[in-house]
């Protein structure tokens, strides 16, 4: 039987759809709910502000796992590795 995901719309406003930059992200959980505060650190300072405040429950956050994995992956099979600094590198020498 050939199953199809269900078709839906999905609206979003001009000014979110600019969207907002992050480069840092804070998880806290409890028994009932995940909370994504995403972020953005400046080089140089020890503060970061956040901009955006996700809370999800358990079984969305692992929905979200999960897509964010088939796109990951979709992503290095069209694009290659992504490479993390300072993590994939080896270090020679002296700092």
């Amino acid at each position: 039987m050939d199953q199809k995901k269900p078709q839906f719309n999905v609206e979003i406003s001009p000014e979110q759809s600019e969207g907002i930059y992050s480069n840092f992200v804070l998880i806290a959980h409890s028994p009932s709910e995940f909370i994504l505060d995403f972020a953005r650190m400046l080089p140089g300072l020890q503060k970061a502000k956040v901009f955006t405040r996700i809370i999800m429950t358990p079984p969305n956050a692992l929905l979200l796992r999960d897509a964010l994995n088939e796109n990951l992956k979709k992503y290095e099979e069209r694009f290659g590795n992504i490479k993390i600094f300072g993590k994939d590198e080896k270090q020679i020498g002296f700092k």
